[in-house]
């Protein structure tokens, strides 16, 4: 692997006397004592903390997927040839990935990404992964300039989607009737240009050109990038298997979902898959709704093991130069059914039920009013540190670049504390 991709953006690693730590256990280091990782442990994950003791928050997913990760790693280097066993992440790089996934999340889950995303249309937008890269290449406080200062590889698999935002419509009013249409476009802030450019540095004009395809809609999202790197598309298969198997258990342990409901919309799905799959699956199903404790924990862990064993290599760009984005990992169409079906059963009854779209509602307006009084009056209402930033902002880049110090504030904010001021400033 060309050492272009361990260097830093400071260029230089900090001199400690006996640290014998390889480039990725540093970044994994940075990113496990950052204030954005800590937050992660009062951030929604799908049910909104404090609701129940038992499902998961944004920190509990977090290091779920960085289990798997490693899993996938372990997993690929059975039988890989000569090309995939040098290009296999570092198992630190991977857990790093993990880990750092969703630190640009901001409070109250999706709802909240699309409530901010809407308040930022006339500044640039908001999306969750925009905003992790922004705070690992810019925020975070281990750098003055350069954030957490992570090596060039981990800031490129941290990169869901590799291209810049597109142009976005005007907000249609202060407060729209419905966010639905308003999703954020996936993509990287503009601010982060700079950023971007010099982690694609050591890709040749081509392999860039190819990487930061793009499809165009006429409706939100806007526009999708086609590609990611290697390692990206391994972090996204450990999130995504987190997701649908893990969050599939708090469903089950709370009783948003039982047993009838699970046969009434799985059962279609498990008829197309192929017979020893189907059997597995529906003897894990019973087990899934046992009263034993055991045997639900193992009917989740042998789910994840179908996934894990079933994932692949294979070319995405079999033109490019660089390995690290002419391959990707993926699901074969069989499992991925499986996965989307288990995803689609909690969006179902969970995501969607009244009472999780009335808290999201609640959430979003929350986030949407503290926009608007942070906006009208930031020299007065926001902290002294922040207050400083927004000024250094505005003066350097006007209106848009302080909204986006605002943003910054509001999205690093955990559901704990984005409620406690809401209440503070109008209750």
């Amino acid at each position: 692997m060309d050492s272009s991709w361990q260097a830093r953006r400071s260029g230089a690693e900090p001199a400690r006397p006996g640290d014998r730590r390889n480039p990725w256990q540093r970044d994994r280091a940075r990113i496990l004592h950052s204030a954005a990782f800590r937050r992660l442990q009062s951030k929604t994950q799908i049910m909104n903390v404090g609701e129940n003791d038992f499902y998961r928050t944004r920190l509990t997913h977090s290091l779920e997927a960085a289990q798997i990760g490693s899993s996938l790693i372990n997993h690929l280097k059975r039988g890989a040839n000569e090309t995939i066993a040098a290009l296999l992440p570092d198992e630190n790089l991977m857990e790093a990935l993990c880990l750092a996934h969703d630190i640009g999340h901001p409070p109250f889950g999706h709802g909240g990404e699309t409530a901010l995303n809407y308040k930022m249309l006339s500044s640039g937008g908001f999306e969750g992964n925009g905003q992790t890269f922004r705070i690992v290449g810019k925020l975070e406080a281990y750098h003055q300039e350069h954030g957490m200062d992570l090596c060039r590889r981990t800031l490129l698999g941290l990169l869901k989607y590799p291209v810049l935002m597109p142009s976005l419509p005007s907000p249609e009013s202060r407060y729209p009737r419905s966010l639905a249409p308003w999703k954020p476009a996936k993509a990287i802030f503009e601010s982060e240009s700079d950023l971007l450019a010099w982690v694609l540095e050591p890709l040749s004009e081509s392999d860039k050109g190819q990487f930061q395809q793009v499809d165009t809609m006429n409706k939100a999202p806007w526009q999708q990038s086609k590609f990611k790197s290697f390692d990206a598309s391994m972090m996204e298969l450990a999130d995504d298997i987190a997701y649908g198997v893990h969050d599939l258990e708090d469903a089950v342990v709370t009783g948003t979902l039982n047993e009838l409901q699970w046969h009434a919309d799985m059962d279609a799905h498990l008829a197309t898959l192929s017979k020893p799959l189907r059997e597995l699956v529906e003897s894990l199903s019973q087990q899934l709704f046992s009263n034993k404790h055991h045997l639900r924990k193992n009917a989740i862990g042998a789910l994840v093991n179908v996934f894990v064993t079933a994932v692949q290599t294979h070319e995405v760009l079999p033109e490019a130069e660089s390995h690290l984005i002419r391959y990707n990992t993926w699901l074969p169409d069989e499992e991925r059914t499986l996965l989307n079906a288990l995803k689609a059963v909690v969006f179902k009854h969970v995501i969607h039920q009244p009472a999780i779209q009335q808290l999201r509602y609640r959430s979003q307006n929350m986030l949407m009013q503290l926009f608007d009084a942070f906006h009208a009056e930031p020299t007065r209402l926001l902290p002294k540190n922040t207050q400083t930033r927004w000024q250094e902002a505005f003066d350097r880049g006007g209106q848009a670049a302080a909204d986006r110090v605002l943003c910054d504030y509001i999205s690093g904010m955990t559901d704990d504390y984005a409620e406690r001021m809401y209440h503070r400033l109008f209750a």
